[in-house]
């Protein structure tokens, strides 16, 4: 399985974007997909997953109520909708899958998943 993200950039304060994630390969509805970010030199932070068709989504505290994860399983295609971006939110984004069912308590950890992209910047300002 090989994921490319894709829609990163630069936006200012309160701006929106639109990160997707291409799959290539079958991962099952029922196994974790979810994005992570990462600041140099800190450690890499969940910040959405989801599975099940939806029926399990959670997000970090931190951007609860701006950002959506959706998974469109006929296009093997994650997606993470931004909006009201904050500086804070700048960071190196990265799309992973898992290769087991999903749990509530495994979304967030990065041992969950054993696939994961290149990662797509995005630079709030």
């Amino acid at each position: 399985v090989q994921l490319v993200e894709s829609g990163g950039g630069s936006v200012q304060v309160g701006g929106s974007l639109k990160l997707s994630c291409a799959a290539s390969g079958y991962i099952s509805d029922g196994y974790c997909m979810g994005w992570f970010r990462q600041i140099p030199g800190e450690e890499r932070e969940g910040v959405a997953y989801t599975a099940r068709g939806g029926t399990i989504a959670n997000y970090v505290d931190s951007v609860k109520g701006r950002f959506t994860i959706s998974r469109d399983n006929a296009k093997n295609t994650l997606v993470l909708q931004m909006n009201e971006l904050k500086p804070e939110d700048t960071a190196m984004y990265y799309c992973a899958a898992s290769v087991a069912p999903c749990t509530e308590l495994g979304g967030m950890r990065q041992g969950t998943y054993s696939y994961w992209g290149q990662g797509t910047q995005v630079t709030v300002s």
